[in-house]
């Protein structure tokens, strides 16, 4: 939902904005037509895909009914930790689209497509302790955006054994975006139809490809919407998300455009700030209520605090110095941070329940029942951490309950998979400091607990073994000081190797003259 601003000349100043449209529609009837591929549009309720999705509309609006045979797919992946007034946007004009297509009889079908389970991003952070994203950890996008749409798209090509996919893409978006899109015209099969690099026998339509982003604003606002959404409306909220609260249009290189806003997830860190919240925040008092989004998004943002040119560094001390393995790495004789350890993810979580308390007490009507985390998410979290990360004092209900002030609404989880949080307490204490001691000692048992109610014990002395093998270490430093002593074994080794190959193949050669002479 994010453009750049360009000087390049207007798509509509050859025929004029009707002339250009009735052109635009007319090609949408005739590729519509030409076969029964089914077509799927990417919405992302921004204004390049609303552009799309409203031309599309208005071309087979004018079609006889009994010429608008095949389905149109119209698909939004809400990520679960979108922007809460896009993703209400977004859900709402889903709902009316939704609503006016059957009463107009079009062939129009909206779905609304979310992460799995496994796949969530509170389950993936606060569940397994995967740290905030980066760009070189970018464990985010595929799981959140790309996979919900990628199996969608997979299950309709299945059934009919293409799909043609329309997009909002446009050649003025950026330069890279521009190059990408005149490569893939090289490899046109069809007229106007791209083949798609990673989805198979999927061709991709961008009806607006030539035009900027002034062009797509002028459509919006000039062209009635056909589901009866207020494209106006749409135009308030990259209002209220640009830095200066203004938003006109594009008249030379030197206007700024509401276009630039950029809407996505509230939790992202792959940008340095999130300039829309902020923006949303200080124009609008209303929005006042998603100020603890804010502050939670730049608590987790590993950036703050930390030294220049280190984004690992301010997090450091939150993850753990194994990898999720259990396998400690090196990196210029450093230690690759793991995985947040137990105290952060517990912090986390009640961080974002609080944050979830104060919208849901403070905010206004319409946010009062928002929930930033829901009850399955919680569910999966809680199994991860008792499960596999072997938390067996079961942490989770009584953080609920400690933040919210209500007992934790979710299942039991089996008693032989719990101790309890006394029992913990003492088994720590007998520890004494050595916490890798007593992360050793309750793994050992609920690893034990958790065969026990297996009809087949198989397999316990290897978990037994591995789990002996991440925590027998005296402490971080005299893990960290083993890795690089076999670190330097090893690069002795592989040199000593490379000696012996040197020597080997001199014997060879001097062998070799000698059985010429």
């Amino acid at each position: 939902m994010a453009t750049a601003t360009t000087t390049k000349k207007s798509a509509f100043a050859e025929l004029g904005l009707k002339g250009t449209i009735e052109g635009l529609k007319k090609e949408i009837q005739e590729l519509y037509q030409a076969d029964d591929v089914p077509w799927i549009i990417g919405y992302s309720g921004g204004k390049d895909s609303t552009a799309v999705l409203q031309l599309t509309w208005l071309a087979l609006a004018e079609l006889p009914i009994e010429q608008r045979r095949k389905t149109v797919h119209v698909i939004s992946t809400d990520t679960m930790v979108e922007n809460p007034i896009v993703a209400a946007w977004v859900a709402r004009s889903l709902d009316v689209m939704r609503s006016v297509a059957t009463k107009q009889e079009m062939p129009i079908n909206p779905n609304r497509l979310t992460p799995s389970l496994e796949d969530s991003f509170w389950v993936n952070l606060i569940g397994k302790g995967y740290p905030a994203p980066r760009h070189k950890f970018r464990w985010c996008t595929a799981r959140l955006k790309i996979s919900p749409s990628t199996s969608f798209i997979t299950g309709i090509v299945k059934q009919s054994g293409e799909a043609i996919l329309l997009l909002g893409s446009r050649k003025a978006e950026s330069q890279a975006r521009a190059k990408v899109m005149a490569r893939h015209e090289k490899n046109r099969a069809r007229d106007r139809l791209s083949p798609n690099a990673s989805l198979p026998s999927t061709l991709v339509y961008t009806p607006i490809e030539d035009w900027t982003n002034d062009d797509v604003w002028i459509f919006l606002m000039q062209i009635k919407n056909p589901w009866g959404y207020n494209n106006k409306d749409l135009l308030g909220m990259y209002q209220g998300a640009s830095p200066d609260g203004e938003c006109p249009l594009v008249v030379d290189s030197t206007t700024p455009s509401c276009g630039d806003s950029r809407f996505g997830c509230w939790v992202c860190t792959l940008v340095d700030k999130d300039k829309s919240m902020t923006a949303m925040i200080r124009n609008d008092e209303e929005k006042e209520w998603m100020r603890p989004l804010l502050d939670f998004r730049n608590a987790l943002d590993f950036r703050n605090g930390g030294a220049p040119g280190e984004e690992d560094s301010s997090d450091r001390k939150l993850r753990d110095f194994r990898r999720m393995s259990g396998a400690i790495q090196l990196f210029h004789d450093r230690p690759i941070p793991g995985p947040y350890i137990q105290e952060a993810r517990e912090d986390w979580l009640r961080k974002l329940l609080g944050a979830q308390k104060i919208i849901q007490s403070n905010g206004s009507e319409d946010v009062r029942n928002i929930e930033l985390i829901t009850l399955r998410e919680l569910q999966e979290i809680r199994r991860i951490w008792v499960v596999e990360k072997h938390e067996m004092e079961d942490k989770l209900p009584r953080i609920y309950k400690d933040v919210t002030g209500e007992p934790y609404p979710g299942a039991p989880l089996d008693d032989n998979l719990v101790l309890g949080e006394s029992e913990m307490e003492l088994l720590r204490e007998a520890c004494g400091e050595d916490k890798l001691q007593f992360e050793l000692a309750r793994e050992l048992l609920s690893v034990e607990r958790q065969q026990r109610v297996q009809i087949r014990r198989a397999g316990l002395f290897e978990k037994l073994e591995k789990s002996i093998s991440r925590h027998y270490y005296d402490s971080r430093e005299d893990a960290v000081g083993m890795a690089r002593r076999h670190a330097k074994a090893r690069d002795a080794a592989s040199q000593g190797e490379t000696t012996a190959t040197l020597e080997t193949e001199g014997e060879e050669m001097e062998n070799a003259e000698t059985n010429q002479i």
